[in-house]
């Protein structure tokens, strides 16, 4: 999982480094998990196996098409958009990397994001609305961040990381009904009921362990992303003008359109937030702006130097 490893992207140490001590917790909370799960839950154990695998495999298998469905993503021929597809196929000879499938999404919320994962399965893919509202230049350096993800390889992390929260609600309810309507008739009440009380409990710290290490790998991994993105195109600048852009309209997307973009936050190029609501993220799944363009405008200064 080295960053960088087959592009030309700027490796990234520090994000190497989070995305392996991410994955070593979440891999020891998943195992932990299931394994309190089978031990409080005996007789719904092969039940509990099955469905913790079986999830888990289908998640990291079609995360690609899983994602692209539910943010209404549809592929897209270089006949239908010649510019998307050139700036994508410039991008991608420029870093050395295979190019990714192109989607587009049909919604006013300027935005983008890229999934799948590895680099040889991975979508790119962006809004009408941001392709509507961008010059091109601006658009390369927006495109170039979301190329760096996939080179990167943190989309597949966060793919993962996001999962186990979704699991374990999944299990934790499936799990209860098993072992509950096995232990019915039988003398272990007490075993049901003790079952029933540290399931939720350990489901909910499940969850939120997960909840914070998305979080905080997500917010790194947008700087990473901005640096890289910045330092193959070579202009900073254009970035920074981007999120700049993209940012002030999304405050201006009606609320109900922002409510059914924000499950999806931590993969877009900038979350789905009205103004109020980003000033008052704690746990966002992005730097704020005001950090993003002072590192853009630090690239910028070392790239005059």
């Amino acid at each position: 999982m080295s960053s960088g490893q087959h592009s030309r992207f700027a490796p990234d140490r520090g994000l190497t480094g989070r995305m392996v001590t991410t994955m070593f917790v979440i891999g020891l909370l998943y195992v932990g998990f299931t394994g309190l799960l089978i031990v409080l839950l005996r007789g719904a154990w092969p039940l509990i196996v099955l469905i913790s695998g079986g999830l888990f495999v289908a998640q990291f298998w079609f995360s690609d098409k899983i994602t692209q469905r539910a943010m209404g993503a549809r592929e897209v021929t270089p006949e239908e958009y010649p510019q998307l597809h050139g700036t994508i196929d410039r991008l991608c000879a420029l870093a050395d990397m295979p190019k990714p499938r192109v989607a587009v999404t049909v919604t006013d919320m300027p935005n983008a994001f890229a999934t799948g994962r590895n680099p040889e399965r991975a979508v790119v893919c962006v809004t009408t609305g941001l392709l509507r509202r961008l010059e091109p230049e601006e658009l390369e350096g927006v495109l170039a961040h979301e190329l760096s993800h996939v080179a990167h390889r943190d989309v597949a992390v966060m793919t993962i990381a996001g999962f186990l929260g979704v699991l374990a609600g999944v299990i934790t309810r499936i799990a209860l009904y098993g072992g509950l309507m096995n232990g019915r008739g039988r003398s272990n009440d007490s075993n049901a009921a003790l079952a029933m009380i540290l399931v939720p409990l350990v489901s909910m710290v499940v969850y939120a362990a997960s909840f914070l290490l998305t979080r905080l790998l997500s917010r790194y991994r947008e700087l990473a992303a901005d640096r890289a993105a910045a330092q193959l195109t070579g202009r900073p600048s254009a970035l920074a003008s981007a999120l700049t852009k993209v940012t002030g309209q999304i405050a201006a997307i009606p609320s109900e359109d922002l409510r059914r973009a924000q499950p999806y936050n931590a993969f877009y190029f900038a979350p789905a937030l009205s103004a109020r609501e980003a000033a008052s993220q704690l746990m966002s799944t992005h730097p704020s702006l005001e950090q993003r363009l002072e590192q853009l405008g630090r690239i910028s200064a070392e790239l005059g130097r």
